[in-house]
């Protein structure tokens, strides 16, 4: 219990918030310039994002950590990497799409989701939607060497959204996630259909006890495994 402990608290300390999966807004994708190896996607802010926003800062764009580069006529620029193209929804975006929003985290500032890095792990099927009462619930298909991270009642981050996940099938590799009327309003989920993509980030402390954990028994199982060929 107490390297538990200790293996909690060390991924804490260690651990940065850029986001907190509290989308404040959905923005349109005014145009996209496309160069080799690289997209600049421009993207029009009100005044409420663009408050106090300069070159260099880091944005979060459907859960993908962007820094501006250019600030003109009420619109930011974002220069998308071939890398972030291909791992990401955003190499999908077109004219006129729009894209979850989030500015990074300031300092002090309440977490009102889970500490989001903006770092992407990759893209995940949405197999279906549901549309009970006053929900939106969306079943999600994570890739299979991913499944060892995500619990019940944990979190997850999809399209730069902090989602508690619910009916876990570790066999099909399924969960889904309950969105409220609040959350729909502010964020592109009620554009999705099934078969669409969205971009996730799994839980970064609960991967460091997950690997920290899975790295000890291996350990062990292979000390005792040599002390029985000496034995």
């Amino acid at each position: 219990m107490l390297a538990l402990q200790s293996l909690l608290s060390a991924s804490s300390q260690g651990y940065c918030i850029m986001y907190t999966g509290i989308v404040t807004g959905t923005f349109c994708v005014q145009s996209i310039v496309e160069r080799p190896g690289m997209s600049t996607l421009i993207i029009e802010l009100d005044a409420q994002h663009l408050d106090g926003l300069q070159c260099g800062a880091s944005v979060g764009i459907n859960g993908v950590c962007m820094t501006v580069t250019k600030i003109a006529d009420k619109c930011a620029h974002f220069d998308a990497s071939i890398e972030t193209l291909q791992r990401t929804t955003l190499g999908q975006l077109q004219e006129g799409d729009r894209v979850n929003i989030e500015r990074s985290a300031r300092a002090g500032a309440e977490v009102g989701g889970h500490p989001i890095s903006g770092h992407v792990d990759g893209m995940a099927e949405l197999v279906h939607i549901e549309q009970p009462a006053n929900n939106w619930v969306m079943t999600v298909k994570l890739p299979a060497a991913y499944t060892r991270y995500v619990f019940n009642k944990g979190f997850i981050a999809l399209n730069g959204c902090s989602l508690t996940v619910s009916e876990l099938d570790k066999t099909a590799g399924t969960f889904k996630v309950y969105v409220i009327p609040e959350t729909l309003r502010l964020t592109t989920f009620n554009r999705l259909r099934a078969g669409d993509y969205v971009n996730f980030e799994i839980d970064r402390q609960t991967q460091i006890i997950v690997d920290t954990l899975r790295e000890s028994l291996v350990g062990i199982v292979d000390e005792l495994k040599a002390e029985l060929r000496r034995g």
